[in-house]
């Protein structure tokens, strides 16, 4: 996993991820991003929306088998239902809407 910690244009710059430096998330708290267990997930979903790199940064997360937070809108049980489908474990539909928690 990715250190958060870790300034995002080294991340960029080391993994030739370059898609990092347009995000939406540029300059936002990262902890947004990874809220405690039953918080809501509400703010960080916000500010995924519209993201230009949004399907990016989901590729990233699930190539990358990301356990925690918000990647490219989806938490992690979203992006499950996601790489099954991807996997072709079947039609698992994934419903993303702007009151999910």
């Amino acid at each position: 996993m990715t250190d958060i910690w870790k300034p995002i244009s080294r991340v960029a710059e080391e993994e030739n991820r370059d898609w990092l430096l347009r995000a939406n998330c540029m300059g936002v708290d990262p902890e947004l991003f990874f809220p405690e267990r039953g918080a809501s997930t509400r703010e960080a979903k916000e500010v995924c929306r519209g993201c230009v790199v949004r399907d990016e940064c989901l590729d990233y997360a699930i190539s990358r088998n990301e356990k925690f937070g918000i990647w490219g809108g989806l938490s992690e049980r979203e992006r499950r239902k996601v790489r099954r489908v991807r996997l072709g474990a079947g039609p698992v539909p994934v419903r993303v809407s702007s009151a999910a928690s």
